[in-house]
């Protein structure tokens, strides 16, 4: 494998605050939870998490205020082994999501206020540009603006950067910028949401892939839960299955796992199929494990696992 090159993730950093209860309270009601959990979330910051245990070379470009929730960020990066360039923002707060999980179903309601994450402008991306165009591979999401993604995949672009784009969550998107994605990589549901294709098979997979395709995106990968991942190019088609490690505890961040084994694959040079099935394996141990940032495994055990595998 050749040395890594250096990837670097936009995105947003939350503080998840979970609340477990019989029951939501009415309006004006007080009742007693079972519990609660305080953690690190958010999409961009998972996936960071989730390329530094994995030994990448990864810096996370956020805005932040400046608080205790801000200092859960930097000390689960730093754990990680994440570098990050934070812009501080005083005048707002680090972003938090309520998660409400009703005790009996295990079903959820959730508020996210991202805070200063929705400050992240294209000024803040330029202001950054050697950075990103410093890295081997750029990855973003959809929770900060649109237009400050744009911006920083057109700079990416513009440097020969590798380009991944995880259009989480849904959201309609400017058709310019499929055209700066080397890999677009939404699940059944986000696929669906950008091609008006309804995913529940394989061969579902691959008509909305062809429907990215014409939208002049490079590469697509869907992800298909226990089905795996479909890796589709104008020149193959390649169903990769998931890889199992063990009976399944939670899938919150499944997903992310995905992604950041992904750049960290491709910032090796490993060739995309295999950077799939190895994406494929983060996922399948992350799976495992209670919580999104705590499950994310180290290089040593997804090498294992393919071993075995």
């Amino acid at each position: 494998m050749t040395a890594s090159k250096p990837v670097v993730i936009l995105g947003v950093f939350v503080a998840d605050t979970a609340y477990r209860a019989d029951r939501q309270p009415r309006m004006g009601e007080t009742i007693l939870g079972n519990s609660f959990k305080l953690g690190p979330g958010g999409k961009g910051s998972n996936q960071a998490v989730a390329a530094g245990k994995l030994g990448a070379d990864i810096t996370f470009l956020t805005r932040l205020g400046v608080d205790a929730f801000a200092d859960m960020a930097k000390h689960t990066w730093s754990d990680a082994g994440v570098k990050s360039a934070v812009i501080d923002t005083p005048d707002s707060y680090t972003g938090a999501a309520y998660i409400f999980v009703e005790e009996g179903t295990g079903n959820n309601a959730i508020i996210v206020s991202p805070g200063a994450a929705m400050l992240i402008s294209p000024a803040d991306i330029e202001a950054h540009a050697a950075l990103i165009e410093s890295a081997g591979v750029f990855v973003t999401q959809l929770e900060q603006p649109i237009d400050s993604a744009l911006r920083a995949l057109e700079i990416a672009r513009g440097a020969g950067v590798t380009t991944i784009l995880n259009p989480a969550p849904a959201a309609s998107l400017p058709d310019r910028i499929y055209t700066l994605c080397d890999y677009v990589t939404p699940n059944e549901t986000e696929a669906e949401g950008l091609t008006g294709i309804k995913v529940s098979s394989v061969d579902d997979a691959r008509r909305a892939a062809d429907a990215l395709l014409a939208k002049g995106v490079g590469a697509i990968i869907v992800t298909l839960g226990e089905k795996g991942a479909l890796l589709h190019t104008k020149d193959r088609s390649e169903h990769v299955g998931a890889v199992s490690a063990g009976p399944v505890v939670e899938t919150t961040g499944a997903g992310d796992a995905f992604n950041g084994g992904l750049a960290a694959a491709l910032a090796k040079g490993v060739e995309p199929l295999e950077a799939v099935r190895f994406a494929c394996a983060v996922a399948g141990i992350s799976v495992t494990r209670p919580g999104t940032a705590p499950s994310m495994p180290t290089l040593q055990e997804v090498e294992a696992l393919l071993a075995k595998a």
